[in-house]
């Protein structure tokens, strides 16, 4: 991990740390060719054109560049985490909701060329 990002990642509160990783680690299994920067100020996964944008906030984890009509499933299924456009907002609790297969289909749609 370059320097900047695991900065970042070390700043994460312990009670978001176990969110981040998780999304981090599904990342890294369904694109392990992943390139890893900071961009606007979080971790954002490149692959080819493709970017995806994480960040721990006071609620939890956000995504950012999702790609809105791969995920349309997912949405239907928990609409509750779309919170403005283009953004996921995941709490530990509702995260706990969803499994890593739907979020690794989300993550996977996002960086798919």
């Amino acid at each position: 991990m370059n320097p900047e990002v695991q900065a970042y990642v070390d700043e994460i509160p312990s009670e978001h740390r176990p969110l981040f990783d998780r999304v981090h680690r599904l990342i890294l299994e369904e694109s392990p060719e992943v390139d890893l920067v900071l961009s606007y100020g979080m971790p954002t996964y490149k692959v080819g054109s493709r970017r995806l944008h994480v960040g721990a906030w006071q609620h939890g984890v956000s995504l950012y560049g999702w790609d809105q009509d791969r995920a349309a499933g997912f949405l239907s299924r928990h609409p509750g985490l779309v919170s403005g456009k283009g953004t996921i907002r995941l709490r530990a609790d509702e995260a706990a909701e969803v499994t890593d297969d739907e979020l690794s289909g989300l993550l996977r749609g996002s960086l798919e060329a």
